[in-house]
């Protein structure tokens, strides 16, 4: 026994300020992480050390969250750090469009020999593929022999959806290029914040009524009906209630909310205050991916324009409504996409998602009442509230109200993003608003909407899709489409997919963990040629499984472009079986 006590060493001054910065609270532990890797490069054991003990945290925790993302980087110490570092997307669209993480990494390596190169998933840069980040600054297309003009800034512009292709019908892309998206004054002559306006003098139910009337389903992939999503939180008993909007654009195909962001940021945050005002929250947050950066910056930029002139902050355009929107940053994790996950993270833990129910409408952010819908969800809500539902839903002649943003990439004259009805059939997506297969390109197949998605054959070109066309084979999703010619094997797509989802999986649960892991083993195999009889049956099976038993939507969705490819090309998937 001894009376001696543990002397711990002074912590550092500075992050002692950046804690008190945040107030001491250990749910903002992410973005004092984030903050510290921008400062310094890299997070040492005894960073996480003081973080823990300036927030009465176990150590383990703290380390467990630096660990968890992959945009945070833990070393004993800092000497492992490197000045510049290049991340290079290796998900599906870069693949298909000639990105290789080998051969860019050492062509940078080539004239920057103390640059630190690796491998990510997605960027949202898909309209950009093959597309990488520049410590922050996001640039492509890029392939080896492009790094030295990419290194030297170039070929580091978005790419301009000012101007509509003919069918186009534009609501939430109405003022793209019209707009400074940097400037409020721009923004209010055009009509911003009119529907904010126009909701403060309704009731609650009013404006949530009118949205339910406009049959705007959530745009984030799973459809459901964004009024009465609105309607459950309004409804919720318990206070404070919180207003959170999903901008962790992480799946790959999908980059419709960062065009929505540099285009008119505005719309996005009068959405947000007009369903705070509807479900009665004053405190909304916006988690954004931590690879968009700039992304982040201009929303910021826009919050704090909108509170100077009164459509944010204490008493909205001299009403009794108040709401505050804060920034929360990501740092790279796909699966805080799912709405749960997403909410850990906010709080400051391991973005993993949490049993179900409760549900976030009742039981979300802190445990207190919660409204989640994503970027574009909300981008709509505006114009609902400013020309109504009726408006609204008939801009459409399916069940499905309203306008869907369409992400069209591959092998198609036109890729990019434009905005139309739903009820699109794929033929239609592609000659009508893609100019076309590419010449000398004949169709093999689609990946339909985004990574989770269906893979088809041209037997189901002339079937419309919306939310219920998964029941017949094809689905909407987020509205990504992936347009291969028959150079490109389904069975080495399907690969691809795997991959993402393997390395994506957080891990908690074991059907995924293992069964996207075993699944990406048995498709580098058959893509190779070396697989063995069984080898199908036994992918359908683990598709099968971790349908049934995955914790959440990454795990139980894997099995649409499994199921579906084995489906379509099957004599594909048969011909990599060794006779």
């Amino acid at each position: 026994m001894t009376n001696s006590k543990i002397k711990f060493k002074p912590v550092s001054p500075q992050i002692e300020a950046l804690v008190r910065e945040h107030g001491s609270q250990p749910q903002a532990v992410l973005e004092m992480l984030v903050e510290l890797q921008t400062q310094h490069g890299i997070l040492t054991r005894e960073m996480l050390d003081d973080v823990a003990r300036l927030l009465e945290l176990p150590a383990a925790r703290v380390y467990g969250i630096a660990s968890f993302y992959s945009m945070l980087e833990v070393a004993e110490t800092a000497q492992s750090f490197a000045m510049s570092k290049i991340r290079v997307c290796d998900g599906p669209v870069c693949w298909l469009c000639g990105g290789d993480v080998t051969s860019i990494g050492d062509a940078v390596r080539a004239e920057h020999p103390d640059w630190k190169v690796e491998r990510t998933s997605c960027l949202g840069l898909c309209d950009r593929a093959p597309a990488v980040l520049v410590d922050n600054e996001q640039a492509g297309p890029v392939l080896a022999e492009k790094v030295s003009a990419i290194l030297a800034g170039e070929n580091v512009k978005s790419i301009d959806y000012s101007l509509p292709r003919p069918g186009e019908v534009r609501v939430t892309l109405a003022h793209a290029g019209k707009v400074d998206p940097d400037s409020l004054e721009s923004a209010l002559s055009v009509g911003a914040y009119q529907g904010l306006q126009a909701a403060l003098k309704r009731t609650y139910e009013e404006v949530i009524s009118e949205v339910e009337n406009s049959n705007l389903n959530g745009r984030g992939g799973a459809g459901f009906p964004a009024g009465r999503k609105w309607r459950f939180v309004a409804a919720a008993a318990r206070t404070p209630k919180f207003v959170v909007c999903n901008a962790d654009e992480s799946e790959p195909l999908i980059f419709k909310d960062r065009v929505l962001i540099d285009t008119n940021p505005h719309q996005i945050l009068e959405g947000m205050a007009i369903a705070a005002y509807a479900v009665g929250a004053s405190s909304g947050y916006i988690y954004i991916r931590g690879e968009y950066v700039s992304q982040a910056q201009r929303l910021e930029r826009a919050i704090e324009q909108a509170e100077r002139s009164g459509w944010l902050g204490e008493n909205i355009a001299g009403s009794s409504f108040s709401f505050q929107v804060h920034i929360h940053r990501g740092a790279g994790a796909y699966i805080c996409g799912e709405e749960t996950a997403l909410l850990e993270s906010l709080e400051g833990k391991r973005g993993e998602p949490r049993v179900r129910p409760p549900y976030p409408p009742t039981s979300g952010y802190r445990n207190l009442p919660t409204l989640v819908n994503n970027v574009e969800s909300f981008a709509a809500v505006p114009h609902i509230l400013q020309r109504g539902a009726n408006w609204y839903k008939n801009l459409s002649d399916n069940s499905a109200g309203g306008t869907k943003l369409y992400m069209l990439l591959g092998h198609v004259n036109r890729p990019g993003l434009f905005e139309a009805p739903f009820g699109l059939t794929l033929r239609q997506i592609i000659n009508d608003f893609g100019g076309g297969l590419r010449p000398g390109s004949k169709f093999h197949f689609a990946l339909c909407g985004g990574a989770a998605g269906t893979i088809v054959d041209e037997s189901l070109l002339d079937t419309p899709i919306d939310y219920a066309s998964a029941g017949k084979g094809i689905s909407l999703g987020a509205g990504a489409f992936l347009v291969c010619d028959e150079r490109v094997s389904p069975v080495a797509m399907l690969r691809e997919l795997m991959h993402f989802f393997a390395v994506e999986s957080c891990g908690k649960c074991t059907p995924c963990r293992e069964g996207t892991r075993r699944a990406y083993d048995l498709l580098v195999c058959l893509a190779e040629g070396g697989g063995r009889p069984g080898d199908l049956e036994e992918l359908a099976r683990l598709a099968s499984v971790m349908q049934a038993a995955s914790f959440c939507g990454l795990g139980q969705s894997v099995h649409l472009p499994v199921t579906s490819a084995l489906r379509h090309f099957e004599n594909e998937f048969a011909a990599g079986i060794r006779s």
